[in-house]
């Protein structure tokens, strides 16, 4: 089952769903997001319970049990560009199946994938996403599926919804429909199939960066 997942680093994941998933127990999943969590939060998970059979991601650098996993040969990795993989699951959402782009090529990203000349310039051709299922974290959502994201939590967020044939979102308020102003609506509805509140809850910070507050001024 490919499943799409939302958010960047820890920003936006889907973490109550992403523990749900990993109670179902069920494995030789694809997983398509941005990138694999950190060890023990988010996404690594899953990697954690060996439900992880391949990743298609940008960036997966922050995750120990990934590169020992792929070292070991237990998992299949699919390295996409950022910008690719963002248009590949908005395509698929799109019912678009592949489109041209000139990022990656004369790279292992083009190895064995069609090219053509467009305006005497070289592109590589790229497929759509369909995901079977995809997972989304959403600040407030209507029992119509209508969703609202927040700030940089939006990111691959609306992506993974409408890639998914089915997609389940978790919201932090849910309320009863009309109550988003339908100019604030950033996923519509006809995208999502399952909806469920989960509160705020913890929100992990993948890299916590701080300075030392400045040092008072003298009177």
């Amino acid at each position: 089952m490919v499943v799409a997942v939302g958010g960047f680093g820890l920003s936006g994941n889907p973490f109550e769903l992403i523990r749900s998933l990993s109670r179902v127990g069920r494995t030789n999943l694809t997983i398509v997001s941005n990138n694999m969590g950190i060890d023990g939060v988010g996404l690594g998970i899953l990697l954690e319970n060996s439900q992880v059979k391949k990743v298609v991601a940008s960036y997966v650098g922050e995750n120990k049990e990934f590169a020992r996993a792929y070292l070991a040969g237990e998992l299949e990795v699919e390295f996409t560009p950022q910008g690719t993989l963002a248009e590949r699951l908005r395509a698929g959402g799109a019912g678009i199946p592949a489109f041209y782009t000139a990022t990656g090529v004369g790279t292992e990203i083009a190895r064995g994938k069609p090219t053509a000349l467009f305006d005497g310039r070289e592109y590589v051709l790229e497929r759509g996403i369909v995901a079977d299922v995809g997972l989304v974290h959403a600040f407030a959502g209507d029992v119509g599926g209508n969703l609202v994201y927040r700030r940089t939590a939006r990111n691959f967020n609306p992506l993974c919804a409408e890639s998914g044939v089915v997609t389940i979102a978790e919201v932090e308020t849910l309320g009863p429909l009309g109550s988003i102003d339908p100019d604030a609506v950033m996923t519509p509805g006809v995208h999502v199939d399952h909806i469920v509140e989960v509160g705020t809850g913890d929100k992990p910070i993948e890299q916590r960066t701080v300075r030392p507050k400045p040092a008072e001024r003298e009177s």
